[in-house]
């Protein structure tokens, strides 16, 4: 079991109003070579939601119910939030709690699967960061991917089957499973070349499916959404939009979005499902309904006091076994631009 005297809550960040969206996504694209057109044309996403990203307040509420459950059980570790792209920054955090005399701290990256945007650089990110801050003697440690535990396929299954009973009664009628097509799994597209040298897709195809299993859904699928990088360069497909498109063809009806890549309802939620993936939806006649994300459902929040308490870690600097995950080759205008 570990000592840790802290829990540290790493986040991506976002833009609380529309004079942050472009400083937002130019920490976000520093060293990406990203075109400034697609940079724009994220911006408007943002600026669809007057500028602000509901990813900040989620963690907040991430936070407060973490906070209770300590309490809830008689621990006694404070808990600190520290973001890659924007305030409060990462190494603002760990100057504070250096600060407050904290040693010894387990992080918490909002990312349930193995990637190198997932994992790995975030685990980059908290060395870097404390270089920057100066609190080197600050040991931190990164809790382990938690897409394999039982409480976060649990909190997806109770989140599919509040969703089911939305659809039109046709398709919930006799004591069979779903029609196949009904349920979609969903998460954010990457470079083939990052998949490849990561557990992503495996870790996706492997929740989705025990997920489908308890909700009794025979057949399910596994989509992708928010590609950003140039046609030249492959991502993992199909696109969500483009699935759509090819299941109304097919006479589907309905259909369940659930997108399991994703903890919160963040912007890639709420825009390319909640806003496109719907328009395109109501164009076509389908009835869509959306899964809720993880969030801060109990079983989750529940889950994370099991891991702080209980879980090995390992040290960020050790970083993974060797050769997962490795750093993304951008040719020049080859970069991504993630919109959470």
């Amino acid at each position: 079991m570990n000592s840790f005297d802290a829990l540290l809550i790493v986040s991506f960040g976002g833009p609380e109003k529309h004079e942050d969206v472009l400083p937002f996504l130019e920490n976000v694209l520093r060293g990406k070579n990203v075109p400034r057109e697609r940079m724009l044309e994220v911006a408007e996403h943002y600026y669809h939601f007057d500028g602000r990203s509901p990813i900040n307040e989620q963690t907040k509420e991430l936070i407060a119910a973490v906070e209770q459950e300590f309490r809830n059980h008689g621990v006694k570790m404070p808990v600190y939030w520290g973001n890659r792209n924007w305030h409060p920054f990462l190494a603002d955090t760990l100057k504070q709690m250096q600060a407050d005399g904290i040693r010894h701290a387990a992080a918490l990256v909002t990312s349930a699967f193995g990637s190198y945007s997932g994992c790995r650089q975030y685990r980059e990110d908290i060395a870097r960061a404390l270089q920057a801050a100066g609190t080197q003697d600050l040991l931190i440690e990164k809790l382990p991917n938690f897409c394999d535990r039982e409480e976060f396929i649990a909190t997806m299954v109770d989140r599919v089957r509040a969703t089911m009973v939305e659809l039109p009664p046709p398709e919930r009628s006799g004591a069979g499973p779903i029609k196949a097509e009904q349920l979609i799994f969903t998460a954010h597209s990457i470079p083939l070349s990052m998949a490849e040298s990561s557990p992503y897709v495996r870790q996706l195809k492997e929740a989705s499916a025990r997920v489908a299993a308890a909700c009794r859904v025979s057949n399910w699928t596994l989509v992708y959404q928010s590609r950003s990088g140039p046609p030249s360069q492959p991502w993992l497909a199909p696109d969500i939009c483009d699935y759509l498109r090819e299941q109304h063809a097919a006479g589907v009806h309905s259909v369940i979005l659930c997108p399991i890549g994703f903890i919160s309802d963040h912007m890639e939620v709420l825009y390319d499902l909640d806003t496109e993936a719907r328009a395109l939806c109501d164009q076509l006649g389908i009835k869509m309904v959306r899964a809720g994300t993880a969030g801060s459902h109990p079983k989750m929040i529940s889950m994370l006091r099991d891991m702080v308490l209980n879980s090995d870690a390992s040290p960020v600097l050790a970083y993974c076994e060797a050769g997962c995950c490795p750093a993304p080759q951008r040719p020049a205008g080859a970069g991504h631009c993630p919109a959470p």
